[in-house]
C-alpha cells in the first residue's frame, strides 16, 4: 500500500485502489488519474489479479469529480508522450474498463460528474444506503465529451442516461438503485464485506471464462461508433458551451450557491 492520492493494496487474487484524497472530496487529479492508468495497465500483464475493486478513501465521497485545478507534477517522458494525445480521464477510464478481469466500484460516498464515470466504466457498481449520484454538466452550463455519453448510454441505456444528465439532478439510495444507477445497495456497515465477497466469488472462477467473457461484452460496446462528421460536430458543441456566457454564470452561481441564470448564449 502506497502513501499518495492512490492506495493500492492485494488480498488474494482480488486488488484494492482506493482513491485517497478524502481532503479534496476525493477528487480526480491528473497525477492520480496517471496513476490509475499506471497501476491497472501493469496489474493487466499480471494473472494472479483476478477482480479489482475501486473505492474511495473516508466515508464522504467515492469521488466528487475531475480536479480541474490539478497540475501535473513529476511526469515521467512516457507519460508526458500520452498526454499529448490521450485525456487523463480517457487513460484512466480505458484501463479500468479494458482490464481482462472484472472490475467493482464499491461506492463509498456521493459520485459526481468524472467521479461517477469512474464507477460508469466498471463492471460492478455496489453502493452504500446513503449515496447520492449525479451529472451536473447542465448545472454549470458545459457539455460532457461524446466518449463519456456513450459510456453511460451502454451501462444505463439512453433513457436513463437522457435524465440524469439533463435533470442534472443528485439521486439518493433509493432513486439509484430503482433506476439501475448501482447494481446493488447495502447498509453502510456491510458495504465492504459485501463488496468483497462479490470479488472473491469472482476471482476463484476460471480465469479464461472471465477474460473471455469481458472481453466479448467489451466487443458489443466497442460496435456502436461515433462516425468521424458526428464526432466533429460533438467536439464543435463542446467547445460552443466552454466558451459561452452561461458556463461562466454556471460556475459563479455554482462558488456563491445560488441559482444560476442562463441566457442560451
Amino acid at each position: 500500500m502506497g502513501n499518495d492520492a492512490l492506495l493500492t493494496e492485494t488480498r488474494g487474487n482480488v486488488g484494492l485502489l482506493t482513491i485517497n484524497r478524502p481532503e479534496k472530496k476525493n477528487s480526480l487529479s491528473v497525477d492520480l488519474l496517471l496513476r490509475i492508468h499506471q497501476v491497472m495497465t501493469e496489474w493487466a500483464q499480471r494473472d494472479d489479479i483476478r477482480a479489482v475493486v475501486i473505492t474511495g478513501a473516508g466515508d464522504k465521497a467515492f469521488s466528487s469529480g475531475f480536479d480541474i485545478l490539478s497540475i501535473p507534477t513529476d511526469l515521467t517522458p512516457e507519460m508526458q508522450e500520452l498526454l499529448k494525445t490521450n485525456h487523463p480521464l480517457e487513460l484512466a477510464f480505458n484501463s479500468v474498463k479494458s482490464f481482462p478481469y472484472p472490475v467493482i466500484a464499491m461506492l463509498n460516498g456521493y459520485a459526481l460528474g468524472a467521479g461517477y464515470n469512474l464507477a460508469i466504466c466498471c463492471d460492478i457498481r455496489i453502493g452504500a444506503d446513503d449515496i447520492r449520484i449525479g451529472m451536473p454538466p447542465a448545472r454549470l452550463g458545459l457539455v460532457y465529451h461524446a466518449a463519456g455519453i456513450k459510456q453511460f448510454a451502454e451501462v444505463l441505456g439512453l433513457a436513463r442516461t437522457r435524465e440524469i444528465f439533463f435533470s442534472a439532478r443528485a439521486y439518493g439510495p433509493d432513486e439509484v438503485k430503482e433506476m439501475g444507477l448501482v447494481d446493488h445497495v447495502y447498509p453502510r456497515a456491510e458495504l465492504a464485506d459485501r463488496t468483497f465477497r462479490l470479488a472473491e466469488e469472482i476471482a476463484a472462477n476460471a480465469p479464461l471464462s472471465l477474460k473471455g467473457t469481458k472481453r466479448i461484452i467489451n466487443m458489443l460496446g466497442e460496435a456502436v461508433a461515433f462516425a468521424e462528421d458526428h464526432l466533429e460536430e460533438a467536439e464543435a458543441l463542446i467547445n460552443a458551451a466552454f466558451s459561452s456566457e452561461d458556463l461562466k454564470e454556471g460556475q459563479a452561481a455554482f462558488v456563491e450557491k445560488r441559482k444560476p441564470e442562463f441566457k442560451g448564449r
